[in-house]
């Protein structure tokens, strides 16, 4: 087949890990196939300000992944999609699991040989490779992992983390021996990683988004009683105490609040050209 364009993918590979499968993170260098005037506009103004548009490419090698549903792209290969129930009573507990913590049902597994394309995003991805181990994530953040790797949604355990934390009530815990892929919320560059032996960290804040799962997690105040504090909304802290690590990611609060700033002064300028 003859054809005018150069079919070579414009994609930069910036980061691997190889293990029983090889993952690795590409980024599009540029976007450029807007025929919408505004939407050329945007795309040209994320390009100056290095926005990217990310995607993870597995290359199974007679191996198997779990990914998140509905994170699949495309695949090439021979490759076989499984979603394994566990039964009666695996089935009943993933649909209660599902619609306590809003995850999704399956985690499908992809096995076989051949290449898999996830779903691009503009967020940022960050690989990890747990070697006999289990770390606590916040929700949202699991995106694949190989097959070995247990995934499953995991209760604060204590009260005053559920009523009071701002972690929220369910998290997922990764248990096992593998590659794990999380969909992070800022460039791995700003995320720092925290390094505890028996010691205690103490956070005013959501911001810690990892954590070895023996490090034990509470919320507590920082002056006055627990309950002034919960009616006031002071001095309380999310508090870390054990041996492993906390991932923190103080940057996203600047961000959250440039994002909510630009949301008020777009609405406002909407505002003043109506009038």
């Amino acid at each position: 087949m003859i054809t005018s364009f150069n079919a070579n993918n414009k994609m930069t590979m910036i980061s691997e890990m190889r293990n029983d499968s090889i993952f690795q993170i590409l980024e599009y260098d540029n976007l450029e196939g807007s025929d919408d005037l505004n939407l050329s506009i945007q795309l040209d103004f994320m390009k100056k300000s290095s926005v990217k548009l990310r995607q993870i490419r597995v290359i199974l090698e007679d191996s198997a992944i779990k990914i998140e549903a509905s994170a699949l792209s495309y695949m090439k290969g021979d490759i076989e999609i499984e979603n394994k129930t566990g039964g009666i009573i695996g089935l009943g507990k993933k649909f209660f699991s599902s619609k306590v913590t809003g995850e999704s049902m399956f985690k499908p597994i992809l096995r076989g040989n051949g290449e898999v394309f996830l779903e691009p995003r503009f967020g940022h991805f960050t690989l990890i490779e747990l070697e006999d181990e289990e770390i606590i994530v916040d929700d949202g953040l699991f995106y694949a992992c190989e097959e070995n790797i247990q995934v499953e949604p995991v209760m604060q355990k204590n009260i005053s983390s559920m009523i009071f934390g701002n972690e929220g009530i369910y998290q997922t815990r990764l248990r096992g021996s593998g590659i794990v892929v999380l969909e992070v919320p800022v460039p791995e560059n700003e995320i720092l990683r925290c390094k505890m032996f028996r010691d205690t960290l103490k956070i005013d804040g959501n911001f810690a988004i990892l954590r070895s799962n023996n490090i034990e997690f509470t919320v507590e105040k920082s002056g006055t009683t627990l309950v002034g504090t919960a009616l006031n909304g002071e001095g309380l802290l999310n508090v870390y105490r054990g041996t492993g690590e906390v991932w923190l990611i103080p940057t996203r609060a600047v961000y959250n609040e440039l994002k909510e700033r630009g949301l008020k002064e777009f609405i406002s300028v909407e505002i003043e050209e109506d009038v």
